[in-house]
Formats: C-alpha cells, structure tokens, sequence
C-alpha cells in the first residue's frame, strides 16, 4: 500500500513538473480583474467568459469552450452534480496534496491563443509558488472554484478593447464588487415574501468589503449610481461606468432602504469565502 502511494505521488509530482512554465510576465505587471459571467460573442455566438477591470472600466473577454463555459456557470450558480466533475476533483487533490491555489495568470496572448498559468502555493512552503501551465478556460473554472485571484497581461486587455458581448439569459448569474445578483423573478419573490412593488436584483451571494457593510443573500440591490437595475447586465455595465475615482452608489433594500458606497476595485480573495457547492440558497 505504501510503494503505491508512493507510487501515485510520485507520478503527480512528474505531471506538474511537465505542465511547469514560467509566466511570460512578472505577476507585479498583470492586472487585476474580477470573473463577472459568461457570454456570449453577438455575432459567432461562441461562449465568452467576461473579466471586469475596474480601473480602466474596460471588460476582458475571453473565448472558450463551451464544456469550460459550463463548469464555470456551474460554480458561479453552485450546482451540484452526482458524481464530481474534472474541475471539482481538481480542487480536492490540492487540498489533498496540501496544496492551494493562489492565483491564475492569464499572461499572454501568442498567435490568438489565451495563454495562462496557475500559481500553486503548498502548506510547506506558503512564499514559494509552483508555476503550472493551463488554458485560461480551465484555470478560471478553478479559480471560481477556489476564491484565487485573476490577474491578465495589459496586452490581453488590451485585445478585449471595443469587444461586444451579449447576455447568457435572464436567469444568469453576475458578479461586481464581490457581489453575485440574478434576476428577481415571480418565484423568488414569492419564496421571500417580497412586496409586489419591490424592483432590482436579487443578491445570492456577497463577499468582501460588499458582506462587511450587509449585503448578504437575499437583498435586493434597486440602483446603482441613481440609476435603476432590472436586468444583471445592467447592474454589471452601471458598476464599470463609475466615475474613475468614485465609489459606485448602490440602494438596496433588506426590510428597509439602504444606500451604501463600495470601492469599485476588485474584492481581496479570500480562499475561506470559495465557492461550496450544493449550498444555493435561492
């Protein structure tokens, strides 16, 4: 038993050894950005996973695969499966291995290629990274899972530049400033007894400096910077128009109305707040 965990070990550590790369820039020179959704391209209609980078209020889209497009909805809305999927089992054997990721580098852009790397910390050695080389569309699945942080090259943001993309559907989920809304339908209204003339987007799910202040599943957010919410999108697109300084406004209601400011830059990640499946509360 002990040679064949030895065994199993051993060939674990030759896969990442093979899968190592150094990032094609330093982690200092990438941008931070926060994983909002995922779209879709208005005139291929292949699936885009959507990156917001608050400082320049630009949006970095992403092409991937439809099978990554769907690990990642599953996370963002906590569905569970019977058995795990790919990505599921590739956050336990980390945490297995006593290991933890603690950020995804998307570093580069070569030939129209999405090049990315995950930055793997071990509980042995928390200061040293160990660079492994993945698709974006993989490690960005991982890192929905995980609470990692997302960092892009300035070139691949500057590739998104002018990009459109369109909404999933109604029903989808959407993330900004550690906050994850969907729409607020008859049947969750209903489900939490909210009044008739209430209006907005219905928070499933709060993290960061946005949870500090009270934000919690189940408010619904009314407005941002004075300006109605009813559909996620708007609630995404209105955060990223914040005035470049300026905290975005949000109103929300919670038995009362509130109106609460939040920095518009990206939440600290926060391994402890990871997503858990099966706990979706609405």
């Amino acid at each position: 038993m002990l040679k064949s965990m030895m065994g199993i070990g051993l060939s674990l550590l030759l896969v990442v050894a093979a899968q190592a790369r150094v990032p094609m820039q330093a982690p200092d020179d990438l941008v931070a950005v926060e994983l909002a959704t995922v779209g879709v391209d208005p005139f291929s209609g292949a699936p885009l996973v959507v990156l917001r980078e608050p400082d320049s209020g630009d949006f970095v889209l992403i092409s991937i695969g439809t099978h990554e497009a769907m690990a990642i909805m599953r996370a963002m809305e906590e569905v569970t499966t019977p058995r795990p999927m790919t990505h599921d089992t590739a956050v336990a054997m980390l945490d297995a291995l006593g290991g933890e990721l603690h950020q995804v580098l998307v570093d580069a852009l070569v030939d129209g290629s999405y090049l990315g790397v995950l930055d793997i910390r071990r509980q042995a050695e928390p200061d040293t990274p160990v660079y492994v080389d993945t698709r974006p569309s993989d490690g960005l699945a991982l890192a929905v899972r995980t609470g990692a942080r997302i960092l892009v090259a300035p070139a691949v943001l500057q590739a998104s530049r002018e990009q459109a993309f369109s909404a999933l559907g109604d029903d989808q989920v959407v993330t900004a400033l550690g906050i994850s809304v969907v729409a607020l339908s008859d049947e969750r209204r209903e489900a939490l007894s909210l009044p008739a003339e209430r209006e907005g987007l219905l928070v499933v799910r709060a993290r960061g400096a946005a949870r500090e202040q009270g934000i919690e599943a189940g408010v619904v957010i009314e407005s941002v910077n004075g300006e109605p919410v009813r559909a996620v999108m708007d609630f995404l697109r209105q955060v990223q128009a914040t005035p470049e300084g300026e905290s975005a406004r949000l109103r929300i209601w919670s038995g009362e109305q509130q109106d609460i400011e939040l920095d518009t830059g990206v939440p600290e990640a926060d391994p402890a707040e990871s997503l858990q499946p099966g706990q979706r509360l609405i």
